[in-house]
């Protein structure tokens, strides 16, 4: 265990789109129980929780989807809550409550994220097309 929320220290997975966006959850847990208790940081802190971790279930919801259509939804949700995430972790940074190098790797993964969730769903669309 490293830290006051129990976390284990998780090794990043890229072997496949659930273990990384569990990952990626984890990473934005980590972050959220590392951030100083006042009240902006908790305030900002708990909104980049509740997107951050939602990537992850809305992404296992894509996986199971009935239709294309519903495919396509579930993806552009993720992409929102994608979208949402990197707006706090911004704010996070330039309201100076976290030190940019410790946001580094979680803004690179949303970048990763957000361009692999894009082109799945440009795909979903065209192929619906036809």
């Amino acid at each position: 265990m490293n830290d006051e929320c129990g976390m284990m220290n998780v090794a990043e997975d890229k072997r496949d789109l659930r273990q990384r966006t569990k990952v990626y959850a984890l990473g934005i847990v980590e972050l959220y129980c590392s951030l100083p208790k006042t009240t902006l940081a908790q305030t900002l802190g708990k909104q980049l929780l509740r997107s951050g971790t939602s990537v992850g279930a809305q992404y296992r919801e894509a996986f199971r989807a009935r239709s294309r259509a519903e495919f396509i939804s579930k993806m552009e949700s993720a992409l929102q809550e994608l979208d949402e995430t990197s707006y706090w972790l911004e704010l996070l940074n330039e309201a100076h409550i976290v030190v940019p190098q410790n946001l580094d790797k979680l803004m690179q993964e949303t970048g990763e994220l957000t361009a692999i969730f894009t082109s799945s769903s440009k795909t979903a669309k065209r192929n619906a097309e036809t």
